[in-house]
């Protein structure tokens, strides 16, 4: 497994720039299709325990999406350190592959919250729906940096072992069902994954900005003008994606490619 992707990352850094920006932007709006879709289905779901099974059950269909049709999605390319660690191709390569892809990502990100937006969904049930969206980023921003990174390490050990196990099989049903209950299990335990926060709180920004949604979010969570002011670019960047970002970071490279990587080794010397 560790050598069959190790050439799969290989052939990934062989890519041109513009391809793998595309290909990232794709896989941002697939995961923002996952995030969209489950904060409808659990908008008006009071029981935490039942919401966070609904999202888990929905939210898998963006990496269901990326592996059974393309897309280059940040989380899963940390693992890119593995040709690294094989002496494939120089660390500035792997840094360029994931800075190109955490930009495409977050494009495809904003993108669907914009068009989710113009289409009208957050003025669903009386604009409960623009609401939750809100109170989805406002959450998301109370958390301390090492939460952040705490949350964010735990999400993509998951997130990466769900793709290492999607590469090992030959079908798409193979691929769906291998993905289908991690990224379950990371939703029910409400890590944090960067790509989806880049569709969580723009679309909760752009719901703020909305006076229907913003209303209804204080009639039903109390929220000020404060409170609502402080879903901004600003807060985002400081208050969670950095943080996230350094924990999906660790999350692949440290806790899940380099104990694979040196098991491969010794299995190698044998």
């Amino acid at each position: 497994m560790v050598e069959k992707f190790t050439e799969a990352c290989v052939n990934k850094t062989k890519q041109s720039v513009l391809q793998t920006f595309v290909l990232a932007i794709l896989a941002g709006m697939f995961i923002a299709f996952g995030a969209n879709s489950s904060n409808l289905a659990v908008h008006a779901i009071d029981n935490l325990g039942v919401a966070k099974v609904v999202a888990g059950v929905i939210f898998p269909v963006g990496l269901m999406l990326i592996v059974a049709v393309a897309g280059e999605l940040f989380t899963g390319d940390c693992m890119l350190i593995f040709g690294n660690y094989a002496g494939r191709y120089s660390a500035a390569k792997t840094i360029e592959k994931l800075v190109t892809v955490f930009l495409g990502n977050l494009v495809g990100g904003v993108l669907i919250a914009a068009l989710v937006s113009a289409a009208g969904q957050f003025n669903m049930g009386n604009a409960a729906v623009g609401a939750y969206t809100i109170k989805v980023a406002f959450g998301k921003l109370q958390y301390s940096f090492a939460q952040c990174v705490a949350s964010g390490i735990l999400c993509n050990i998951i997130v990466c072992l769900a793709v290492l196990m999607a590469s090992r099989c030959t079908d798409v049903p193979g691929k769906v069902i291998a993905v289908f209950l991690p990224i379950c299990a990371f939703v029910i335990g409400s890590f944090e994954h960067c790509v989806a926060n880049m569709y969580y709180i723009p679309a909760g920004m752009m719901a703020a900005s909305n006076p229907a949604c913003a209303a209804k979010a204080a009639e039903l969570y109390g929220y000020t003008d404060e409170m609502l002011a402080s879903v901004n670019v600003v807060n985002f960047l400081t208050k969670n994606l950095v943080g996230v970002t350094i924990g999906n970071i660790i999350g692949g490279m440290i806790f899940v490619a380099l104990p694979l990587f040196y098991l491969e080794m010794k299995a190698g010397k044998k």
